[in-house]
């Protein structure tokens, strides 16, 4: 017997009076937006084989652990007057500000009372069983890139014109989780109204490796069920982002992103290169590279896990410090939240112009308005994806 994340989609879940007559009668078929239920439940592999046989049910996967992608400390830069990576999206002369738009940031939960956050009004839930607020920190840095005002007259948020955040705690006070969390948070987020989810998390597959080997299994063991769980929760991930992408005929959509990961070691070889891992390597997700000033440009963080699909300011980023005042921290942790905070500020220029404003329509300015010409030499385009991600300018 073991834990299994049950995917079901109640919008096919259909109700009748005992007695009526259903026989092959034409009738017209009504489009509804799917509903999602995501459930754990302790099966038996022969239990799994007859609830994958349900027709409500979308996906079964085995649990897995999560945690948050840890970030590396930095030092602050002396007399800053704001964060590097405002100017560097070009937000710090953008004429939007993420006014009207609503983010999530899934992540250790945040420091409301945190000077950067005057005037935003927080909704959280907590999915990790370890109550609300940032005992950690990460998801206070993450949030305060996104939505942070100024602390001490140094701007740090991306949208500072967001007045409401979503926080889903997915992740306990250690930075620890399990799949279901992060399945649970998105679903919150989507039918709380989320415009932009924010993910600086991953998948713990060498983790699970390592567990189960402590419990006696045979290394090959370990190592293929660990496989086989990563591989479910891929395609729990893929059919979760299309019943998220099946709502957005119904309401505007939701704009997910991910940070890639920081498992690449270039300052050992050139060549130590990992590829992003779920989430962000989830269809529909956007996957985020993180990037650093050098003398001729910005370049790929020696430790950003390649194949993202943009990238954004990573090492170097000064945010919201847990208890008060400001941290400089480096990772794709840190690239995740530039990214989905010009996603708010893309959200924002589409609402006030003649454009058709949706997440399918965001997604697409995110990734054409990305720029390539601020990469020092020999840049791989594997490792930045398209481009460094912009702020939007006037729209007509």
């Amino acid at each position: 017997m073991n834990n299994y994340v049950i995917l079901r989609n109640l919008s096919a879940v259909g109700t009748s009076e005992p007695f009526s007559f259903r026989a092959a009668r034409p009738r017209a078929m009504a489009v509804v937006p799917m509903e999602p239920e995501i459930t754990v439940e302790r099966l038996s592999v022969n239990a799994v084989q007859e609830v994958s046989q349900d027709p409500t049910v979308l996906a079964v996967t085995p649990r897995m652990p999560t945690k948050l992608i840890k970030p590396f400390d930095a030092q602050i830069p002396s007399r800053t007057t704001e964060a590097w990576g405002i100017e560097a999206v070009g937000a710090k002369d953008c004429p939007f500000s993420g006014e009207g738009v609503t983010v999530c940031v899934l992540d250790t939960g945040v420091d409301a009372s945190h000077r950067a956050f005057a005037g935003v009004s927080f909704v959280q839930k907590d999915f990790s069983g370890s109550g609300d607020g940032d005992r950690q920190g990460h998801g206070t840095h993450c949030m305060g890139t996104i939505v942070g005002r100024d602390v001490d007259g140094i701007r740090i948020g991306i949208a500072p014109g967001v007045k409401r955040a979503l926080i889903g705690k997915v992740l306990d006070d250690t930075g620890s989780g399990s799949s279901e969390m992060i399945f649970q948070g998105i679903q919150w987020a989507v039918s709380q109204g989320a415009d932009v989810v924010s993910m600086s998390l991953g998948f713990d597959f060498p983790g699970l490796v390592k567990l189960l080997s402590d419990q006696g299994w045979p290394i090959e063991l370990a190592t293929s069920s660990a496989l086989e769980a990563y591989r479910g929760n891929l395609r729990m991930f893929d059919a979760l982002m299309e019943m998220v992408a099946s709502q957005a005929a119904f309401t505007q959509g939701t704009v997910i992103v991910a940070a890639a990961g920081n498992e690449s070691q270039r300052d050992v070889h050139p060549d130590f290169e990992i590829a992003a891992s779920i989430p962000a390597a989830a269809e529909g997700v956007i996957s985020v590279g993180a990037l650093q000033k050098v003398q001729n440009g910005l370049q790929v963080a020696s430790f950003s896990n390649t194949f993202p699909q943009v990238s954004a300011p990573g090492v170097g980023i000064l945010s919201a410090k847990l208890g008060g005042g400001l941290r400089s921290l480096s990772g794709t942790s840190m690239a995740c939240p530039h990214v989905a905070g010009v996603a708010a500020l893309w959200w924002d220029a589409l609402r006030k112009s003649a454009l058709n404003a949706n997440a399918t329509a965001v997604m697409a300015k995110l990734l054409a308005s990305s720029r390539t010409n601020v990469f020092a030499p020999d840049v791989d385009f594997a490792d930045r994806g398209m481009g460094l991600v912009t702020a939007p300018r006037e729209l007509s």
